[in-house]
């Protein structure tokens, strides 16, 4: 697996908004996946969940996560990115999930009585297949 950065392509391929999968490592060291919304912001990871997921406390207690990125368009094209989590912080005025939600839907998060915690992960390697276009 080659270290970060992406080459060009494969940035571009992360700043669409395309559907993924967090996976994160359990106490007892079974891996736990969960799809996901993201944003990709100068070679980061931007994700949030809401306060009760399992995979914030295991980011919490294990910050070893991987991504992977799926073609909207074709899933067989994916980008796979395996880093930290660098930072893990309240989102209490909904601003990290609105983000999120404009990008994936077009709109604010609906529900605005939630606690949520937004996260960054700081890639080292990352795979493909094939190199997106």
């Amino acid at each position: 697996m080659p270290r970060v950065p992406v080459p060009p392509e494969v940035d571009a391929f992360l700043a669409r908004p395309n559907p993924a999968v967090v996976a994160t490592v359990s106490p007892a060291g079974a891996p736990h996946t969960a799809a996901t919304w993201y944003d990709w912001e100068d070679g980061r990871v931007f994700l949030n969940m809401d306060e009760s997921r399992l995979r914030l406390r295991y980011m919490r207690e294990n910050p070893g996560v991987a991504l992977t990125v799926l073609g909207a368009d074709d899933w067989y094209a994916q980008v796979t990115l395996l880093g930290r989590i660098v930072a893990i912080d309240e989102d209490p005025d909904l601003a990290g999930i609105d983000r999120l939600s404009i990008r994936y839907g077009g709109g604010p998060f609906h529900n605005r009585a939630a606690r949520r915690f937004s996260a960054w992960m700081e890639p080292e390697r990352w795979s493909s297949w094939p190199l997106p276009r």
